[in-house]
């Protein structure tokens, strides 16, 4: 059968495509973990965002897919409604399965959609796509599948829920990169790769979605398999390797080996990204750092989430970011802990922060502005959004501060909540000022990192980084909030991907 995979082109807004286009690592994981006399062609539509209806046009019109996978999240479920009905017409005889963190969450957005899918796929992918492509091919009814929901002429049926795989038993069989028909993969210029050493996170913070999909467990992959995942991305030309687990730092001596194990395999010729417990760093750094730099990191994602306790506490996130001594300095005093040890083994730190949350009044949000301003280097700065079945989203509903359903503005950096003292379109405009300034500061890193692509694209990265902005706005002679509301306006224009 002729297998044809999609990834959405909608991207986040501090993730601009000319700087980071990442690849979807669950897809080439399904398309390793299909049976291998299948034809399968995975694309990451974030490679073609300008040329997305002709790009799946194209690809439907060579390969003639049996089968088309969608993989979405909820900010992208729009542009994957859009598709379905567009591949509908293009290939009638196509099955059309989608999956992913929304349609696993939120399935009645797919099941009641005026043009719906014919499977979704709910939780994790590999072992459903694969049981439910022999099934097409034989023929056979669709509810021996596990995690499966699908179409019937009375309505959608849904299979019970799949158990979460583990990975040390090998079982999963590697991603397949050679599946990739598309090309382009890059972070500030160099190529990069995503690779998964662990899945799930034991916590329970209030905004995320993981634990809503899997359950709260960790599930790691044995270091063979991880080293082998690294050689077959270089292999496939990637420098850089963003490593995607949910929380790679939840077992700190399992980290610490792994980066010794990538020095002892030679594997430390390579550029590494990760993300990282703000209380790991902090406990650990004295002994984790200089490691992690001997393998190679250079990009630290810092979940510090907040530096106030009473928004920590809301978003259930204070025992990530807390220091060994605990008590009420542990915000503000581990996490600058924490980038202290990264930065004296020169790591960049890029600066996760959450603000607009209930309770949160200009001066709290101007604190996270303020803290993000002076520490990190690169600010990734976002706005609590309401993802479906998360405890944040019963929160915002039951206060009454959810100000829009669209979902296509869930993309984390646009306000789509206001809080108890301020409305949302404030919110935004306050950390879109802000954070305008701040992300200048990443251009001297991104000449050392790599000088010919900030010479050639720096000025372009400037131009997104202000879009909206004028002259008269940047040196005060025009109203700032005239410079938001056309940035705003570009924004929505952007996400008409289809």
């Amino acid at each position: 059968m002729r297998l044809l995979l999609l990834s959405m082109p909608d991207s986040f807004e501090h993730m601009p495509s000319l700087a980071i286009r990442m690849p979807n690592g669950a897809l080439t994981s399904i398309a390793g973990n299909v049976d291998a006399h299948h034809d399968v062609a995975v694309a990451d539509l974030i490679l073609v965002q300008a040329r997305v209806r002709e790009t799946v046009e194209r690809l439907v019109r060579e390969r003639e897919p049996d089968v088309v996978g969608l993989s979405v999240m909820t900010f992208q479920r729009r542009t994957a409604l859009k598709l379905i009905a567009r591949l509908r017409e293009l290939r009638p005889s196509a099955r059309i399965a989608v999956g992913g963190y929304d349609p696993s969450l939120a399935p009645d957005a797919y099941t009641t959609a005026g043009e719906p899918p014919d499977f979704l796929i709910r939780g994790e992918g590999e072992f459903t796509f694969r049981e439910l492509i022999r099934a097409i091919e034989a023929g056979a009814g669709y509810r021996h599948v596990a995690g499966l929901s699908f179409r019937t002429e009375s309505g959608f049926y849904h299979n019970p829920d799949r158990p979460v795989t583990g990975l040390a038993s090998g079982e999963l069989k590697p991603p397949n990169r050679a599946a990739r028909v598309l090309t382009g993969y890059t972070m500030v210029g160099r190529q990069v790769d995503v690779v998964e050493t662990s899945r799930g996170c034991t916590f329970d913070c209030s905004f995320c979605s993981i634990i809503e999909m899997r359950g709260r467990n960790f599930h790691t992959y044995t270091f063979d398999r991880v080293l082998a995942d690294i050689r077959d991305a270089r292999a496939h030309g990637a420098r850089t390797i963003f490593l995607v687990d949910d929380n790679i730092t939840l077992n700190v001596r399992r980290f610490e080996a792994l980066c010794r194990a990538i020095v002892e395999a030679g594997l430390d010729d390579l550029e590494y990204v990760v993300q990282a417990m703000t209380s790991a760093i902090a406990n650990h750094g004295a002994t984790l750092a200089p490691l992690m730099r001997r393998a190679g990191f250079r990009y630290v994602f810092l979940g510090i989430e907040n530096v106030l306790d009473g928004d920590l506490a809301f978003l259930r996130a204070r025992a990530k970011n807390t220091g060994r001594g605990g008590a009420r300095e542990a915000a503000d005093h581990a996490t600058i802990q924490a980038i202290d040890h990264l930065h004296r083994h020169k790591m960049f730190v890029v600066g996760g922060l959450i603000v607009g949350n209930p309770d949160d009044t200009r001066e709290a949000i101007e604190a996270n502005l303020a803290f993000a301003r002076r520490y990190v280097d690169y600010p990734y700065i976002q706005h609590p959004t309401p993802y479906p079945r998360t405890p944040m989203a019963k929160d915002f509903r039951e206060r009454g501060l959810i100000v829009t359903e669209d979902v296509a503005e869930y993309d984390g950096t646009t306000a789509v909540v206001r809080s108890e003292h301020l409305p949302a379109e404030e919110i935004e405009f306050l950390r879109w000022r802000a954070e305008r300034w701040m992300k200048v500061r990443h251009l001297p890193a991104a000449l050392r990192h790599n000088p010919g692509f900030a010479m050639r694209h720096g000025l372009r990265m400037l131009t997104h980084t202000f879009r909206g902005c004028s002259l008269r706005s940047l040196v005060g002679l025009e109203d700032e909030r005239r410079a938001f509301a056309r940035y705003r306006a570009i924004r929505r224009a952007e996400r008409a991907y289809v």
